[in-house]
């Protein structure tokens, strides 16, 4: 098994880099510390500048693999969706009943990203913090429209898909699918953030997880 996944490569769609970054070693290390940087010290005080700084580079390096700071978060959103995406396929795949595999697929989606010996220059953690406070800056912008019809947001979608098609199979008749299957992905990045921020407007805390608020949400809005 760690032979398997140390063959695993996490596939980003080609159009948001300039050169793919997992290609190298300098590569590497711009994503490795501009996810470190980033959750530091937030996207808006971001810059490619700081970033050559850290890893002992000139700007102009960093330009070579990716044309704006904006690229490079649509790179690690996109990373990041992936890998929830290989661990929705992967731990989803063996159970035959629909509701469970169901309620397994909002468990993984909603939950916190452990770190693990898989991409080891990816710090998970700290990746997991910045979709939970920055991943809406990937898409709100005016360049979304041409962005989507360009493919970079395909990797999030096919995980709302997945969890669309999870619904359908456990409740044929169920008319809001799609909508209720991105509500459980977005609105577990919004009741993660407020469980860090402004935990007296939320039920999550330390015991009560996003998993499972919309576990429940799930079981009792389709009648499982």
């Amino acid at each position: 098994m760690k032979n398997l996944l140390s063959n695993l490569k996490i596939a980003v769609p080609e159009k948001i880099y300039v050169k793919d970054p997992e290609s190298s070693i300098l590569g590497k290390r711009i994503i490795e510390h501009s996810i470190i940087l980033i959750n530091d010290i937030g996207f808006d005080s971001f810059t490619f500048k700081k970033l050559g700084e850290k890893i002992g580079s000139n700007e102009s390096s960093i330009y070579r693999y990716f044309e704006s700071k904006h690229k490079l978060l649509l790179y690690i959103s996109s990373w990041y969706w992936a890998w929830v995406e290989y661990q929705l396929v992967f731990e989803t795949h063996s159970i035959s009943n629909d509701k469970d595999k169901l309620i397994k697929a909002i468990e993984i989606v909603c939950r916190t990203i452990k770190e693990d010996i898989i991409f080891p220059h990816i710090n998970k953690g700290a990746l997991n913090n910045i979709i939970i406070n920055e991943n809406s800056k990937s898409f709100l912008t005016k360049e979304v429209d041409q962005e989507n019809k360009e493919g970079y947001f395909i990797i999030y979608k096919r995980i709302v898909e997945r969890i669309k098609d999870m619904i359908l199979n456990a409740a044929p008749n169920y008319e809001f699918a799609s909508s209720l299957a991105s509500t459980i992905i977005e609105g577990s990045l919004h009741q993660h953030f407020l469980k860090d921020h402004f935990a007296s407007i939320t039920n999550c805390n330390q015991h009560i997880t996003p998993s499972v608020f919309f576990i429940n949400l799930a079981i009792n809005t389709l009648k499982l």
